[in-house]
């Protein structure tokens, strides 16, 4: 007797945990494979990467951050750098934000060697301008994705947990 009582308490408590990573992964956070070199080095191809779905909920996504943009047949990882009423321009090879150049310590020289003349475009109430980190082969709001409404914002990667020798937060 004592063992049936038991084994409905261990599926009692699978059954739970499994309902918590169901509620966890699909409220709070998730997991996303990358997909292309848009992002590199930031995050590089195959990479695996966390993100957290309930910043956004509480919190605007601030410029520099690295969100997942949902679309009909695609997800993209890209990285914020306009906010609604910002302008943005890019003079030769360098960002400028409301008119003042901004200083984009996450990218390579290369990439900043490869950000072409862009602008400048005022960014519209509640959207978004996001630009991959290889700007070179990059599609975002300078060629295809265009303004990035805050509904089509999945959520902010966190951390890159596979492959395990490349672990790290992202910034």
């Amino acid at each position: 007797m004592r063992t049936i009582k038991q084994m409905f308490l261990w599926v009692k408590v699978i059954l739970v945990g499994v309902v918590i990573a169901v509620i966890l992964n699909h409220f709070v956070f998730a997991t996303s494979a990358v997909e292309g070199d848009s992002m590199s080095p930031t995050i590089e191809h195959g990479e695996r990467v966390v993100l957290n779905k309930v910043i956004y909920m509480f919190n605007q996504p601030e410029r520099g951050e690295v969100i997942i943009i949902e679309r009909p047949h695609k997800n993209y990882i890209k990285r914020i750098v306009a906010l609604p009423g910002d302008t943005i321009e890019v003079e030769d090879h360098t960002l400028y934000i409301n008119e003042q150049a901004y200083n984009e310590t996450y990218l390579t020289t290369e990439s900043i060697d490869n950000t072409a003349d862009f602008g400048p475009v005022v960014i519209p109430d509640n959207n978004y301008f996001v630009m991959g980190d290889n700007r070179a082969i990059s599609q975002d709001s300078r060629n295809g994705l265009g303004f990035i409404k805050k509904d089509d914002i999945i959520g902010r990667s966190e951390y890159i947990y596979y492959p395990l020798e490349d672990r790290k937060r992202i910034k």
